[in-house]
């Protein structure tokens, strides 16, 4: 995983034309969209509807990126981030574990832009696989040049999931989409760009990488170093 800096981050809606400024403290984020190898190591299942152990895992829902996140802290000691309610329709975030979690929105916007202004941090046929570049298929993790902070994929090959709720007044429980993927055009993948979609949902292009906050915490046998890709 990546050591992101703290820092500000200030986040936009074109829809509402409302911003907002976040101050962010230091987190752990996964150096690139978890794999379909290490989901199916930790849960058992791929279903993703392309196969390949280094393609992101995509086809899951924003339940099924929490329970991995709680299924990889059980597997490396760690204390699991969400308490999820008996009807497996409610979750809490334990903000003082030292578990796998899903970022925040300012926290993947932050990371996003490792420092640069513009809607990207490269030229994006450098940087990420999109309707352009991508011949209408995802793409093993890694394979574009990384943002100056050494994270992978952050625009392009699939969509993030984020924990935070889009706009709860008109959309409900709706979550958070941050990145684009391989089936978009440039202008949607961009450091600013927003999208929702229904935590249940599962789409072909949308995955999710992992983020934590930093604690004295063990590591369990297999599992990576600060700054290793995972």
């Amino acid at each position: 995983m990546i050591a992101v800096p703290p820092g500000r981050v200030t986040l936009s809606d074109r829809r509402t034309q409302r911003s907002w400024t976040v101050d962010l403290a230091p987190y752990l984020l996964g150096a690139h969209p978890v794999t379909q190898g290490l989901y199916e190591r930790v849960t058992g299942l791929r279903p993703s509807a392309a196969r390949g152990e280094r393609l992101p895992v995509e086809g899951v829902s924003w339940w099924d990126a929490v329970r991995f996140c709680n299924a990889l802290s059980e597997r490396a000691g760690l204390a699991p981030a969400y308490r999820i309610g008996a009807d497996d329709e409610s979750v809490a975030w334990d903000a003082s574990a030292d578990g796998y979690r899903l970022p925040t929105e300012a926290e993947w916007e932050h990371a996003c832009r490792a420092g640069t202004t513009g809607p990207h941090y490269g030229p994006l046929d450098d940087i990420a696989w999109y309707r352009g570049n991508s011949g209408e298929r995802v793409h093993d993790v890694g394979s574009r040049q990384a943002n100056p902070w050494g994270l992978y994929d952050m625009l392009g090959n699939v969509w993030d999931w984020c924990w935070d709720v889009y706009d709860a007044e008109v959309y409900g429980g709706y979550r958070v989409l941050r990145g684009g993927g391989w089936f978009d055009e440039h202008w949607s993948c961009r450091a600013s760009a927003r999208r929702r979609s229904h935590p249940s949902y599962r789409v072909d292009d949308v995955g999710f990488r992992v983020a934590r906050s930093p604690g004295p915490g063990p590591r369990g046998p297999g599992m990576p170093r600060q700054g290793t890709v995972m």
